[in-house]
């Protein structure tokens, strides 16, 4: 009777083993790709619709506040028709944030008007948005609407109030929705390929966006993607849309507006090439397969690799990357394992420490303030991110004579005492800088130079009428106000426009608030 010779049984025990572990191989690079893609998918249809929903937000923030800064002008106007078409064409001009402008009184009477085209200048305004504004007496952002020359759009408007507060009527600026406008080129920036695309829609669930401009207008009923972003919520979702085609969407809402963004790409386009990548897979792993009956007569080779390859990684710790390289190491058995597992738990000790010295060095020990390095650090990344921002520039009025009266201890504290209440009026954000001696600077991103020195005066306000308990005294301070718009002006040109605001501020008497266009003028 013929019986299995121990070589037989090992090269059987080989191969047998190969095949199971090659078909599970498969199967979970199968299911772990399909999964690993619908999730990169939807987190980044999701980061997407975060991203272009801010966008929005900021946009029409932006676009009130124009509306609101116009409004002073209309007061200031007095009903002069001249005036009023000089604001509304130069609030069109200036922004391209509206496809039009007005400037509609209490009757409903339309006072300016730009373009001139449209020909309603002395008419009386119907349209749901001048309605609504008339009635409620705020700034609004309309829904959708077709107004009375025919056009699906938006209306943001601005009411205008006296000095006696008496209400005037307002100012109002139109987005079209099916025509060319700032809205659609703000989200048409996304890259429609593949199947993806993006749409926004409003409380109603009306298409204020969408790639496809005959759907503008559309009320999209049962979709629970837009069910939930309607209602204020942000996330991902796997759905079927209203053509019962198979979508991984990303959603994100509009909290100025109550509208909805929406980032979507069919499951069919995100998982196209996975059945052929896998077999390629297949394709690749049958020579493998042949090979590994050889494993029994290089088995030293495979016990020594990992153990090479951790070796190797250790000796190169400090290189980037190394965790995951270490991760990445096969050690198949037990104690290259423990080892690989030793190291990654070395490496993390050591990163977190790296990381504490790193937040050491960017600190100024005495207030706990990001210093001169840690500031530039942040000056360097937000003129690369083209990010606008302001600097608040200030010093503390006659240090020296603290030093001199008090003594450097005490100078110390006083310094202390600034610093702590710097950081407490500070928002989440901002970067609170000591940038020497009794010198500190304040980096407001995305804070234009009015919001800035207002932001300057309740500091310098703050700190005067408190009393600092070292000296037994209040203290003062100066403060040089500038604001850096990405292309205007360089960020080095900024920084020296405040110290000069500072210095003019000392100049003229110190404890005061000075700032770049003050000294402009």
């Amino acid at each position: 009777m013929w019986k299995l010779n121990l070589r037989q049984l090992i090269l059987l025990l080989t191969v047998s083993t190969a095949m199971l572990v090659l078909a599970n191989t498969f199967y979970t690079s199968h299911q772990t790709q399909r999964e690993l893609l619908i999730a990169q998918t939807l987190e980044t249809n999701q980061a997407y619709a975060a991203k272009m929903a801010n966008s929005i937000e900021d946009f029409l923030s932006a676009a009130q506040q124009q509306l609101a800064f116009a409004a002073k002008d209309v007061v200031l106007a007095e009903q002069d028709p001249a005036k009023l078409e000089h604001i509304v064409t130069r609030l069109k001009q200036q922004t391209d944030s509206f496809n039009s402008v007005w400037v509609i009184n209490t009757q409903g009477t339309a006072l300016a008007v730009t373009p001139k085209a449209l020909d309603l200048l002395g008419n009386k305004i119907d349209s749901p948005g001048a309605k609504q504004a008339l009635r409620e007496r705020k700034p609004l952002i309309s829904t959708p609407y077709v107004s009375v020359t025919g056009r699906l759009l938006i209306f943001i408007s601005h009411p205008v109030f006296d000095a006696k507060d008496e209400y005037l009527g307002f100012i109002g600026g139109t987005i079209y929705l099916h025509e060319e406008s700032i809205l659609q080129s703000l989200i048409g920036r996304h890259y429609h390929s593949n199947e993806a695309y993006i749409y926004v829609v409003d409380q109603s669930s009306k298409l204020i966006y969408h790639q496809e401009s005959e759907r503008v207008g559309e009320i999209v009923l049962g979709n629970p993607v837009i069910e939930q972003v309607i209602s204020g919520q942000s996330g991902s979702m796997q759905l079927n849309n209203s053509q019962n085609i198979a979508m991984l969407a990303g959603y994100a809402s509009v909290p100025r507006a109550g509208w909805g963004v929406v980032t979507q790409r069919t499951l069919n386009a995100t998982l196209s090439g996975m059945n052929q990548q896998m077999l390629s897979v297949a394709k690749y792993s049958f020579p493998f397969f042949l090979l590994i009956m050889f494993v029994v007569w290089v088995m030293s080779k495979w016990i020594s690799r990992p153990l090479w390859q951790l070796a190797r990684s250790a000796e190169s710790l400090d290189k980037p990357n190394m965790n995951a390289q270490i991760a990445s190491i096969h050690a198949w058995y037990f104690e290259a394992s423990q080892l690989r597992r030793a190291l990654l738990r070395g490496l993390a000790g050591l990163n977190k420490k790296m990381g504490k010295l790193s937040m050491e060095n960017i600190t100024d020990p005495l207030t706990g303030l990001i210093n001169r390095r840690g500031m530039q650090a942040t000056l360097n990344e937000w003129e690369a991110e083209r990010q606008p921002f302001s600097v608040i520039m200030c010093d503390i009025d006659h240090f020296k004579q603290v030093n001199d009266t008090f003594g450097h201890a005490i100078g110390d504290q006083v310094l202390q005492f600034v610093a702590k209440h710097m950081l407490e009026s500070s928002r989440e954000g901002d970067l609170v800088c000591r940038v020497g001696g009794e010198e500190f600077m304040l980096l407001l991103p995305h804070t234009d130079l009015n919001l800035a020195k207002s932001a300057a005066e309740r500091l310098r306000l703050r700190i005067a009428g408190d009393v600092c308990p070292s000296i037994g005294q209040a203290v003062t301070l100066s403060f040089g106000v500038s604001s850096w718009i990405p292309g205007q002006a360089s960020i080095t040109e900024v920084t020296n426009s405040a110290d000069l605001a500072l210095y003019s501020a000392k100049k003229a008497g110190r404890n005061r608030v000075h700032d770049s266009a003050t000294i402009a003028s």
